[in-house]
C-alpha cells in the first residue's frame, strides 16, 4: 500500500500540474493528505439511525426505538445523520487575472481549479453535498450541492474545461449565488479578490449575513507578492490589456506596501466577521490549504 510519503509528491502544485485528469489530481491529493472522514454536526431526519439518546419531554413518539424499549424497558430516541452531513458550496474566479502564472510556477487558476478538485473529492469522501460556481464578470457555471459519486464527475468536468476569460465582477457574482443559497451551509471562496475591496467584503459579508459558514482562499502568485522582478519590465494588466514600462525596483516598496495592505485589510475585515481567510501563493503545497479547510470543518462539529 503507497505511503503518506508516496504521495506527498502530488502535494507540489508543480507536479500536479502535469497530470490532466482532475480526477486523479483530486484522488492523489487527498490521499497525500490522508484525511479520515468527518461526521456532520447537523442532525437530519432522512436515513437511518446512528445512535440513540433518552426521551424526554416534548419529543415526537414516532421517534422512540420501541425494540431497545423491549430490551432495556427504557425509552430512547432514534438520533438521524443528515444523508447529506453538509452542503457546501466551492466558487472559482475565472478571470483573465487568475491566468497569471510567474516562472516555475503554475497560475491562479490552475492551483484554484486543483484545489476545488481537492476539496470536491473531500467533501464527497465525507459525505457531503458538492456544489461548484465558476464566475468571472457573470456566473458562468451553477451547479447546486448534491453528493453523489456522479455528480462529483460533473463537477471534476466543469474544471477540466475552465479557461481564464473575461474581466472579474467577484461582488456581484458572489452576491447572486448568496441569493441562491436556502439552506445554511459552507461557502468556500477561491480568488485573488483583485476587485473594489469594499465591494468584495461586503458581499463576503452577505454570505455570513445568512448564517453561511464562509472559508477564503486568496490566491497570489509568489511575484505579486514580492515584485521581485529585478530589471526593467513591460506590466500588462490582463484584464483591461493596459501597459506601462517601469524600473520594478523603483516602485518595489510602493507596491509591497500597497499589496500588504491589501491584504491585510481582507483579512482583518475577515476575522472581524468570522470568516476563514487563508492567503495561499501559488507555490504552497496543497495540503496547507486542505488543512485550512479541515479546521474549519472541525469547527463545525
Amino acid at each position: 500500500m503507497a505511503s503518506y510519503e508516496d504521495y506527498r509528491k502530488y502535494l507540489d502544485p508543480s507536479v500536479i500540474s502535469k497530470l490532466n485528469s482532475f480526477e486523479l489530481r483530486a484522488r492523489l491529493v487527498v490521499e497525500g493528505f490522508m484525511v479520515g472522514l468527518h461526521k456532520s454536526p447537523y442532525h437530519g431526519f432522512s436515513v437511518e439511525f446512528t445512535e440513540h439518546r433518552p426521551y424526554m419531554q416534548g419529543d415526537n413518539l414516532k421517534d422512540v426505538d420501541w425494540k431497545v424499549y423491549g430490551k432495556t424497558e427504557k425509552y430512547y430516541i432514534k438520533q438521524y445523520e443528515e444523508e447529506t452531513n453538509l452542503k457546501s458550496y466551492i466558487l472559482l474566479d475565472k478571470s483573465k487575472s487568475m491566468s497569471y502564472a510567474s516562472k516555475g510556477n503554475v497560475s491562479k487558476l490552475e492551483y484554484g481549479a486543483t484545489l476545488t478538485a481537492a476539496l470536491g473529492y473531500l467533501m464527497f469522501k465525507q459525505q457531503d453535498a458538492v456544489g461548484l460556481s465558476i464566475y468571472s464578470e457573470t456566473i458562468e457555471k451553477y451547479l447546486p450541492p448534491k453528493a453523489s459519486k456522479a455528480y462529483l464527475h460533473e463537477v471534476l468536468k466543469a474544471l477540466t474545461s475552465v479557461v481564464p476569460a473575461n474581466k472579474t465582477n467577484t461582488s456581484s457574482c458572489l452576491n447572486q449565488i448568496a441569493e441562491k443559497i436556502k439552506r445554511r451551509g459552507l461557502v468556500i471562496i477561491i480568488s485573488d479578490l483583485f476587485d473594489d475591496v469594499n465591494s468584495v467584503l461586503t458581499a463576503l459579508k452577505h454570505f455570513r449575513y445568512q448564517n453561511n459558514e464562509v472559508i477564503v482562499f486568496q490566491l497570489l502568485d509568489p511575484l505579486e507578492r514580492s515584485f521581485a522582478f529585478g530589471k526593467d519590465s513591460i506590466f500588462r494588466d490582463l484584464e483591461t490589456d493596459e501597459e506601462i514600462t517601469t524600473q520594478p525596483y523603483q516602485i518595489q516598496k510602493a507596491y509591497k506596501e500597497a499589496m500588504d495592505e491589501f491584504t491585510h485589510r481582507i483579512k482583518s475585515e475577515c476575522l472581524n466577521s468570522n470568516i476563514e481567510y487563508n492567503l495561499i501563493d501559488t507555490s504552497t503545497p496543497f495540503d496547507k490549504a486542505l488543512f485550512g479547510y479541515i479546521q474549519k470543518r472541525r469547527k463545525l462539529h
